[in-house]
């Protein structure tokens, strides 16, 4: 019997290297800084604000499109940027960004539609790309600096006529990079030119560093129309486990990304909700300064990998950044990765695992440096042994 055509189009997205080096760094006792969620709860008023609703009977479900104080809260944020957004027809609360992206996908492409992907890619990605049905054409970021940019020669020639929409994460993951208000511009003309759709991952929209700014492009000339404007409270709050996220754009695109969605979820978090509207009008101060001690973590860790041999590439937000290891005498950082836990005790990422193209990316390893001091001071200590591991000659292991 033939398999399930969506189980087909699934299959290369089905094993992740997450999972895999989660349970490695486990079984080891490493110190993990592969994977990107804090080690540390968000704002003590959130949190109350969640255990009052939980106890006040908000257990059943919320309205579909999200809770009316969670959406005029959403719209209230949003309005920092110069967006305006009616909350009763433009917003809708979902089950973290993730949701959001698969459901706009699902909504916005098919078969026979192409989707622009900036590579290094969210893992969720290519999958929700190919869930949809259509195909992804991959864009590579380029070396600028030490830092990464929008290859735009690239973008535009990627365009064809059946190019329906293009997927841009800024601040991005897993490089760190956000993009220029030039990248943004000349993005928002091809979008423009060719009337695609835009649906921009901004959940690092707060974790941005030194003098660097996150703009939305739904506030580029044209843009308000055919953006699909997405965030969350995870990364911004602390609380990656609640998975609120949510859809900002016309009243005619959240309604195609409702439909797809209430058939994914439905609903979700409703007790979580009055407190992430909660979180969203009184705890930006609170963000401001998990902002300024992520800075310092970024800059505690990237020392200490330079102080180890690695190339370091400039982290501009997000949690993430990526470490070269050619300086060290490695060349593959997916062998590196598996070797790291049981070597020197530390779980890392290899870019590579983010693209289509892995030789293009397979010198480059991602550390996470959402965690307490302490842990990241553990962590710079082992790599610094890291020299008098062998360059090569160990096998990846699978673990289960």
């Amino acid at each position: 019997m033939r398999e399930p055509v969506l189980v087909e189009r699934l299959r290369p997205f089905t094993s992740t290297i997450f999972a895999e080096m989660t349970a490695l760094a486990s079984r080891t006792s490493a110190v993990n800084l592969g994977q990107g969620f804090p080690d540390t709860d968000g704002p003590a008023g959130m949190l109350e604000s969640a255990r009052d609703a939980l106890f006040g009977g908000a257990n059943q479900y919320p309205p579909g499109p999200g809770r009316p104080e969670l959406r005029e809260a959403i719209a209230a944020h949003r309005a920092r940027y110069g967006t305006e957004y009616d909350p009763d027809r433009e917003i809708l609360v979902t089950a973290g960004a993730t949701e959001a992206i698969a459901a706009s996908l699902l909504a916005l492409a098919g078969p026979g539609d192409e989707v622009i992907v900036v590579e290094p890619y969210y893992d969720s990605y290519a999958a929700a790309v190919a869930m949809a049905g259509a195909r992804r054409r991959v864009v590579s970021l380029v070396p600028d600096g030490d830092r990464f940019a929008l290859d735009l020669d690239a973008v535009r020639h990627a365009i064809t006529p059946n190019t329906k929409a293009i997927l841009l994460n800024s601040p991005h993951n897993p490089t760190g990079t956000v993009f220029t208000d030039s990248e943004l511009a000349t993005l928002a003309e091809l979008c423009v030119e060719h009337e695609l759709i835009a649906i921009t991952d901004e959940v690092y929209e707060h974790l941005v560093f030194d003098d660097t700014r996150h703009r939305p492009l739904a506030t580029f000339p044209g843009m308000a129309p055919r953006t699909v404007s997405i965030s969350s409270a995870g990364k911004t709050f602390n609380c990656t486990g609640w998975k609120i996220g949510w859809v900002c754009a016309t009243p005619e695109l959240t309604a195609a990304v409702r439909a797809a969605k209430q058939f994914l979820t439905f609903v979700s978090g409703g007790p979580l909700q009055p407190a992430v509207a909660h979180a969203l009008r009184h705890e930006l101060p609170w963000v401001d300064s998990l902002r300024t001690s992520l800075q310092a973590k970024r800059d505690r860790l990237c020392a200490g990998l330079a102080e180890a041999g690695f190339g370091i590439r400039r982290s501009e937000g997000t949690y993430f950044v990526c470490a070269d290891i050619r300086p060290l005498g490695f060349t593959d950082a997916e062998e590196l990765a598996w070797r790291l836990p049981e070597s020197v005790g530390v779980a890392a990422v290899p870019v590579s695992v983010f693209t289509d193209h892995p030789n293009e990316w397979k010198h480059l390893l991602r550390f996470a440096f959402c965690k307490r001091h302490e842990v990241l001071d553990e962590a710079i200590e082992r790599l610094r042994t890291l020299g008098s591991v062998p360059p090569s000659g160990v096998d990846r292991t699978p673990t289960g």
